[in-house]
Parts: structure tokens; C-alpha cells; sequence
């Protein structure tokens, strides 16, 4: 996982792609950590990418990193973690966003990692490289 991680990293800004009924959505992320040896990923129980994902938890991750030549293809099926503290690691990882999730706004972070997952490193003008061998 941590190939993906510091990929993810270097890229900085990432997409989370999902489905709503029968059109695609896709939108920047930016609320990742590993933990436990999976990569996770944060979002608000308050926006449309969660029921999105509770609805259908196909997805995809894609990120380019900053010198354009490789970008990662990172897919599979949103699994939500039920125990609190990944939302609570997350945040510690992210203080910034407590301004978002706290008992005052209501708004809850969710957080979940891809299971059934491929992951490639594509090269912009070659063969990809399986990040989860």
C-alpha cells in the first residue's frame, strides 16, 4: 500500500470517480492516510460521494503526478470502516478539517479503503506497473 500512498502523495491532488444511477461523477479528493496496512480515504457523511458510494461502491482513483509523465489508476470497491477511530486518525493526520467535522456543524467524517482493488502506474508513453505485486 505504500506504493499507492506515496504515489498519492506526490500527485497531491487526486480523483475519486463513482456512479450516480447511470452517470459518472467525479470530483478532487484530498483526505487520504494509511492505516493498518490500507490506504484510507475520507469524505463527509453529508455529501453526495457518500450516498453515492453507499448506493454503489464502484470506484476508481485517479491522480497524475506533478511531472506529468505517470499517472496512477487505482480501482475497486469502496469498503467503509465502522470503527471510529480512522475517522479520528484522519482528522489527526488533517486538523484542518475538524473545522468541518465536529459536533457543532453535525458533519461526520467517513472514512473507507478499496477492496477488490487493481492499482497501475501508467506511464504516460509505456506499459504499466501493478503497484499492488
Amino acid at each position: 500500500m505504500s506504493k499507492i500512498m506515496d504515489f498519492l502523495n506526490e500527485a497531491g491532488v487526486f480523483y475519486l470517480a463513482t456512479v450516480d444511477g447511470d452517470q459518472p461523477k467525479c470530483r478532487p479528493l484530498g483526505a487520504r492516510m494509511e492505516m493498518e496496512g490500507k490506504v484510507i480515504f475520507g469524505i463527509g457523511d453529508f455529501k453526495d460521494v457518500y450516498r453515492q458510494l453507499m448506493a454503489n461502491p464502484k470506484c476508481e482513483i485517479v491522480a497524475l503526478k506533478k511531472d506529468g509523465k505517470h499517472w496512477l489508476r487505482y480501482t475497486g470497491k469502496a469498503v467503509f470502516e465502522t470503527d471510529g477511530k480512522y475517522a479520528e486518525a484522519m482528522l489527526n493526520a488533517m486538523p484542518h478539517l475538524r473545522g468541518i467535522y465536529n459536533e457543532e456543524t453535525g458533519h461526520k467524517m467517513m472514512c473507507f479503503h478499496i477492496a477488490d482493488a487493481t492499482a497501475v502506474d501508467i506511464a504516460l508513453m509505456g506499459e504499466g506497473e501493478d503497484l499492488l505485486k
